[in-house]
């Protein structure tokens, strides 16, 4: 729909009983939103300035949290006004820049999980060569990769979409995924074979290169010592915690866009809620509860030694 300034306006209706819940939703998400910015920015900050976490691992961690608060900031205080307003609207280009931004962000972590595999496989499979393979520069490049190479992709469908005709202007959702491309008068078939290359290029080939990785360090680590698997499990379990997780939620993400079914509504807002919910609130938990260096760290931030309550003066 159109107003007198002609700029178009998409209506959500993936939201449940905003009306008579809307107090009790906002106090959630608002408790939410403040959480994911606090924890994710207090692991960021001691990595930052503790110099014995200045170490490539540690920085891709850091780049993974602020993907968290960037992916939340772009969609919760849309979610707070919505809450709050009789009328859940976005206009278009808003709605195509919040898509932009959430697939791109979202594709960028799984481009940071598989250079933390490889990260992983030269410190535990090649320990003598990985001050020269993992250098300042060589984290750099991998850390601008990782942002750009999904911006280049996911903007592409956004501006082939902005210059779509539309005959839809409501979305069966909270905010703005892939069913945006249901509200197209007719299905693109440029986006649709180009999502897919997207799809290999930035979900299906990391992940398979993070398995075959982590196959890799299982193997070599089977018939290593006892202080080598340990290190291993240390360091990968929470990456491999935070991939399962994440990868169980972008392919609910996916099928429920691309897949028309008559799912109850209050499952599927549920479902797309727990989308930008459960990684960036869970991230910094398992990397500061599971990562010995960063758990230290934040004990001493938020446990400090106690004082003698009686101080020798004696001299």
């Amino acid at each position: 729909m159109d107003d007198k300034f002609n700029v178009t306006y998409i209506t959500f209706n993936g939201y449940v009983e905003v009306q008579n819940y809307r107090y009790l939703y906002f106090f959630i998400m608002i408790t939410v939103y403040f959480l994911i910015i606090f924890y994710n920015s207090t692991i960021v900050y001691l990595i930052w300035k503790h110099k014995n976490l200045h170490e490539p691992m540690y920085i891709f961690i850091a780049a993974l949290l602020i993907n968290s608060v960037i992916l939340s900031s772009a969609v919760y205080p849309k979610y707070l006004i919505d809450f709050l307003s009789d009328r859940q609207i976005i206009s278009y280009s808003a709605c195509l820049f919040q898509f932009f931004t959430f697939y791109a962000i979202g594709s960028s972590e799984f481009l940071l999980l598989s250079v933390m595999a490889y990260d992983r496989y030269v410190s535990i499979c090649n320990p003598l060569q990985y001050p020269s393979i993992m250098r300042k520069n060589t984290v750099c490049i991998f850390l601008l990769l990782a942002w750009l190479v999904p911006a280049c992709h996911i903007a592409i469908p956004a501006i082939l979409s902005a210059k779509s005709k539309l005959c839809s202007f409501t979305l069966k959702a909270i905010f703005c995924n892939n069913t945006i491309y249901r509200l197209q008068c007719v299905s693109s078939r440029v986006i649709t074979i180009y999502g897919v290359v997207t799809l290999v290029d930035l979900a299906v080939l990391p992940l398979l290169f993070i398995i075959f990785t982590y196959a890799k360090i299982l193997f070599i680590t089977y018939r290593s010592c006892k202080e080598v698997k340990k290190k291993a499990a240390e360091t990968c379990l929470p990456h491999l915690l935070v991939l399962i997780s994440y990868s169980c939620l972008c392919a609910y993400d996916i099928s429920i866009a691309r897949v028309e079914s008559n799912f109850p509504k209050t499952a599927r807002f549920i479902m797309m809620l727990q989308t930008v919910f459960y990684n960036p609130l869970l991230n910094p938990l398992i990397y500061g509860l599971k990562m010995k260096e960063i758990s230290k760290h934040l004990k001493k931030l938020f446990l400090p030694a106690k004082t003698p309550l009686f101080m020798n003066t004696d001299h």
